[in-house]
């Protein structure tokens, strides 16, 4: 298919819904209000256990990434017990569908008690009172400038925090809800918590607005959702059975399998034998010259992951390891042609990843490829205004969950409240519109390169507010400004690990079409809203019970930390980026400009232009080689074998994820019992 006017994808059948998804037995099919309640609970205690598995026991994450552990974990013996139980007594108890609607109500909870909110929530709402000294003046130039009403106004609850409550780790969980200074915290936590509800509304109502375009208009694959509907078309079918009991499956879950049975025991037992999965290939290439960038090049082998990216368009997993291929040569040829240029020259940034000045070229390339993304939907968003603007067109189209009216307005009232939130707290007016718009610009893109890509562990390399203060400078957004926006994007819109945002998208598509949509809708609020509550709640717990220093928070403190740093040094002296910072933005825009141009016009192109976007991100560190070796292994298939091949070959790949995930909740359960865990996913 032509990449004229539509930004299809090319692996096999990734234009259509699955064909057997597709028989008039499925189309429509009503969801019963007992897969929203089970996936309700089971979000909820997702939730309750993550900051104990994941903090505390500094077990493999129960919620990282894009597609969680727990969840899938989870919807395996679902679906299995689902088929025996039908097996057996003759009776259906959930549908397919139904189960999909359970799992991704536990995916969009299960980021929210982590990195989603709550890892770096409370060091965030803390760290300038904590960390004040007279080394770093914060008292001084921080103090003055602070929301009372943000931050709990007693030192003795925020010491407590931090050292945990004497005798803490022997009292129980209500004798620990009892000790609690709620006085200080009530407020600080309801001004957030309304911050936080309200844009996570705000994101609803733009996904209910949006999914049209990528499920009607370009008919967008969606990677990291085909081995979860192949398994509810399956049972749908009352084909479970087969569909565990594929060979190539069987072997993909083999493989994974005894790869993190021989790790994980040799992390109990090191006299266990130890198969590698990262190999440090730095050391093959010199510290200086063309090759210089890949000095500190890693290799890491995550089964799962490279199912992933087999599924995924050919040329999407070409251009996500091509790109960053790429940009390690472009390390060694600049320092080759003797532009040597400090990490200085970047200035102060809140990016990630954003450590030298040509990284800065992903400002400009986010910046284009939203533009482009807004002119791909043009007549999509002209039709949705229309009909939202218009009193009389009240209809649901398949994609939505509520009316584009409701959803318009939603997101007018939304938007427009997170910008009146943010002045009120004394961010300048004109500022709260430019930051709360890149926030949300950002978020759109990342989206994108989830959701399309199937990348399951994306991270920014570059902040929101970094594109503004290249372009406008500290002074332009006052003192109050500059740290209210940085503190509101620490909350939600940096660390994008587990943004809600792919989530919701995902969400949309799996319901589309089905009936009692909008009971899946007020599923969806119910379990945000109960995942804010339960995940801030227990993160509190157990701060309180033995302390944040004596938990694995240690990225949280340091980045939030850096954070407040930063803007020290930004209203101390609020110098504005270097000449070569905007040069490299510009040749990121420029770029990304062709690269879009070219991928929209010329159907033979090869390359995506989401791959430049990870170029320089440490998901691409870590995910490039999965990358690779997905992206050869469907090439060869489709170049020796075609679709016939392809299509018995993917069930091994889809083996690799489901034994991964098998081994990383086998494990993860382990480490709840246990002095440590071996890890199967990446932390």
């Amino acid at each position: 298919m032509s990449n004229g006017t539509e930004m299809t994808d090319m692996t096999p059948n990734a234009d259509r819904p699955n064909p057997d998804l597709s028989k008039p037995e499925f189309t429509g099919q009503a969801i019963r209000l007992r897969a929203v309640v089970l996936g309700v609970i089971l979000a909820v205690a997702i939730c309750a256990l993550t900051p104990l598995n994941n903090v505390y026991r500094q077990s493999t994450l129960l919620g990282g990434g894009h597609f969680p552990l727990a969840p899938f974990f989870v919807l395996i013996w679902l679906t299995i017990l689902v088929a025996v139980v039908q097996k057996i007594f003759r009776r259906l108890w959930f549908t397919g569908k139904e189960l999909l609607v359970s799992w991704i109500l536990m995916v969009l909870a299960s980021g929210i008690a982590y990195t989603g909110l709550v890892r770096a929530f409370f060091v965030n709402i803390t760290a300038p009172y904590h960390f004040a000294s007279v080394e770093n003046r914060w008292g001084d130039v921080l103090h003055p400038l602070l929301p009372k009403i943000w931050y709990p106004q007693s030192k003795e609850a925020i010491e407590s925090l931090y050292n945990g409550l004497i005798g803490g780790r022997q009292m129980g969980l209500l004798d620990i809800v009892k000790q609690i200074p709620w006085n200080a915290w009530l407020p600080p936590l309801l001004i957030w918590g309304g911050f936080v509800l309200l844009c996570y509304f705000l994101m609803v109502c733009i996904i209910n607005l949006l999914s049209g375009q990528p499920l009607y208009n370009e008919r967008m694959n969606f990677p990291l959702l085909r081995v979860p509907e192949l398994m509810g078309d399956a049972l749908d079918n009352n084909r479970i059975g087969h569909f565990f009991l594929n060979r190539f499956l069987l072997a993909g879950i083999l493989v994974s399998a005894v790869l993190h049975l021989f790790n994980g025991l040799n992390f109990y037992i090191p006299s266990v034998p130890q198969i590698p999965t990262l190999v440090l290939a730095g050391k093959y290439f010199p510290k200086h010259g063309l090759f210089s960038g890949f000095y500190k090049l890693k290799i890491y082998i995550y089964p799962a992951f490279i199912g992933f990216a087999f599924l995924a368009a050919k040329q999407i997993s070409f251009s996500f390891w091509f790109f960053f291929i790429l940009g390690g040569l472009l390390v060694g040829l600049l320092s080759v042609l003797g532009y040597n240029i400090p990490a200085a020259a970047l200035g102060i940034t809140f990016g990630p990843a954003l450590s030298r000045p040509e990284d800065a070229q992903m400002i400009g390339a986010y910046g284009i490829f939203f533009l482009f993304l807004f002119w791909l939907a043009r007549q999509h968003l002209f039709n949705v205004a229309k009909r939202g603007l218009s009193f009389r067109d009240g209809s649901v189209s398949d994609s939505e969950w509520i009316s584009t009216r409701i959803g318009f307005w939603g997101f007018i009232i939304g938007g427009f409240g997170i910008v009146l939130w943010c002045w009120y707290f004394g961010i300048p007016f004109l500022f709260s519109f430019l930051v709360v718009g890149a926030f949300f610009m950002v978020t759109l893109v990342a989206m994108r390169v989830v959701c399309q890509g199937g990348v399951a562990l994306f991270t920014l390399t570059a902040a929101p507010i970094d594109g503004l203060l290249a372009f406008f400078g500290p002074k332009f957004f006052t003192n109050m400004g500059l740290l209210g926006a940085a503190v509101s994007q620490k909350m939600l819109f940096l660390d994008l690990r587990e943004s809600l945002m792919p989530s919701l998208l995902h969400a949309s598509k799996l319901t589309h079409g089905m009936k009692n949509r909008r009971m899946v809708f007020g599923g969806v609020l119910i379990t945000l809203f109960a995942a804010v509550v339960v995940s801030i709640l227990a993160m509190m717990i157990l701060c309180y019970k033995f302390g944040i220093r004596e938990l694995g928070l240690d990225w949280a403190t340091r980045t939030t930390v850096a954070m407040y740093d930063n803007v020290y040094n930004l209203i101390e002296t609020p110098v504005k980026p270097g000449r070569w910072v905007l040069t490299f933005i510009g040749i990121g825009a420029l770029v990304m400009l062709i690269l879009s141009i070219c991928y929209h016009r010329f159907y033979w192109w090869p390359i995506h232009p989401i791959g430049y976007l990870t170029a320089y991100s440490w998901s691409m560190q870590v995910l490039w080689f999965s990358f690779f070796a997905g992206w050869i292994c469907n090439a060869l298939c489709m170049r020796y074998g075609g679709v016939v091949l392809f299509k018995r070959l993917r069930f091994f790949f889809v083996g690799l994820i489901i034994g991964d995930f098998l081994m990383g909740g086998g494990w993860a359960i382990v480490g709840l019992f246990s002095y440590a865990s071996y890890q199967v996913l990446p932390s």
